[in-house]
């Protein structure tokens, strides 16, 4: 038990006539009185303040956390005494991740409970570590505080973001998909799976006339064709050391992680076949592709383990190795970083052969902070260094985008906040042309 300021000036309110009883000798018995009515106070104030046995306390958390994302905990405090509880709670979550409340104050009614509520945003995957839950709360007669700490010790651990994928569920059953930014990839008459009939129009084409329902009807009657079900598409990522540079919290392996898991999820409800390889110097994670839905929660488990590794990448050895491991045509979205066109030029070669078979997409991740400098305005020499360093930079690496294209591989260099939208709706986007 604490003190409070309450209890502390009453019992120097009590001095005060025990000082005087060297003047006035009756003082002390008064003095006596009064001590003895505080500690009477006092005790009342310990029988009927709730104990805390009768405070029933539980966290309430995802068993896996998602990486940068703002995950919920909840704390349940139950009251089973016949006196409301004003406390100040503090939970011992990860050290390791920012959260938006330290401590927790609030008001239990009797007999009630009180739900505690708090985010956490996990910058690295792994395991970790949830303490105890501690809990301080101030007597009836506002004499004491009581501190109690209630065991709740718990592992826990940090995954890619699935609550992406949740959110994605959510708006696909309310038909509200754009809320996401995605686009809508369902275009008629470019795949070869047939959809319907209906009335020609002068924009369809020829081709597409289906001449037995035309002689039916006596008019021009066009066939529709939606996409194709059951193509493949696999995510190449690079877990080199080009990957390991953090924008915004975040590495760019843990936005490319991310990105990977929510295409496995929408390509498996499109009813593809998805698989993956993460590779550095040397091939790490091979997962043939499959259109179970089970492939999902595969490819979860083999992201959560995926390690930044200090090496160069090796394009040859990766691509040719899946080249090797697979031979169904397929989208090949290849996640890495480009710096110099001298250093690309394994990549350029090797995504170019791949070309031959496959339809690559190499997807990279804009550097924020070179695209800042290249805009800013120059008002010193050092400005004026940094602006033309930033725009060599970005001349080089439009050329090895520009290369890549001209070999007939597919770029996209995005903004990190904006990679997951922009990668789902290119892969919906060629998958709707009939491009795979």
């Amino acid at each position: 038990m604490i003190p409070t300021i309450r209890l502390l000036l009453f019992l120097l309110l009590g001095a005060v006539p025990m000082a005087g009883a060297s003047l006035v000798p009756p003082l002390i018995w008064f003095s006596l009185v009064y001590f003895l009515a505080v500690l009477v106070a006092l005790a009342v104030d310990v029988i009927l303040t709730p104990r805390p046995d009768q405070i029933e306390v539980e966290r309430l958390n995802d068993s896996r956390l998602s990486l940068g994302a703002d995950n919920l905990i909840t704390v349940l405090l139950a009251n089973t005494s016949r006196h409301p509880i004003h406390f100040t709670l503090r939970d011992e979550y990860p050290y390791q991740f920012p959260a938006d409340a330290v401590f927790i104050s609030g008001e239990i009614p009797a007999y009630d409970i009180f739900e505690a509520r708090y985010h956490v945003h996990p910058r690295r995957r792994g395991d970790y570590h949830f303490g105890d839950i501690n809990l301080r709360y101030r007597s009836l007669f506002r004499l004491f505080v009581r501190q109690v700490r209630y065991p709740a010790a718990a592992e826990v651990k940090v995954y890619p973001n699935v609550l992406e994928v949740r959110k994605y569920d959510l708006l696909a059953q309310k038909g509200l998909l754009y809320e996401l930014g995605l686009r809508q990839a369902r275009i008629f008459g470019q795949g070869s799976e047939f959809e319907r009939l209906r009335e020609y129009n002068t924009d369809d084409e020829f081709r597409r006339i289906n001449w037995k329902a035309t002689a039916r009807r006596g008019k021009p009657i066009a066939a529709e064709y939606e996409t194709e079900r059951s193509q493949y598409v696999v995510s190449v990522i690079d877990t080199g050391r080009l990957m390991r540079p953090p924008i915004a919290h975040l590495a760019k392996l843990d936005y490319v992680i991310n990105t990977s898991l929510l295409l496995t999820y929408v390509a498996l409800l499109k009813g593809d076949h998805v698989g993956m390889l993460t590779f550095a110097d040397d091939v790490d994670t091979f997962i043939t592709p499959r259109s179970k839905r089970q492939q999902f929660y595969l490819m979860l488990e083999a992201l959560y383990n995926v390690q930044f590794q200090p090496v160069e990448a090796n394009y040859a050895r990766a691509l040719s190795y899946l080249s090797l491991k697979h031979k169904r045509r397929s989208l090949v979205v290849i996640f890495t970083d480009l710096v110099t066109l001298d250093a690309a030029r394994p990549l350029i070669a090797n995504t170019a052969r791949l070309a031959r078979r496959h339809l690559p997409l190499v997807v990279t991740i804009s550097d924020p902070n070179i695209t800042h400098y290249a805009g800013q305005a120059v008002q010193n020499s050092d400005a004026m260094y940094q602006r033309a360093t930033a725009e060599m930079l970005l001349a080089e690496r439009q050329l090895v985008l520009d290369t890549l294209n001209r070999n007939g591989v597919q770029t996209l260099d995005v903004p990190a906040d904006k990679l997951t939208i922009n990668v789902i709706n290119t892969y919906l986007e060629l998958k709707a042309r009939g491009k795979l």
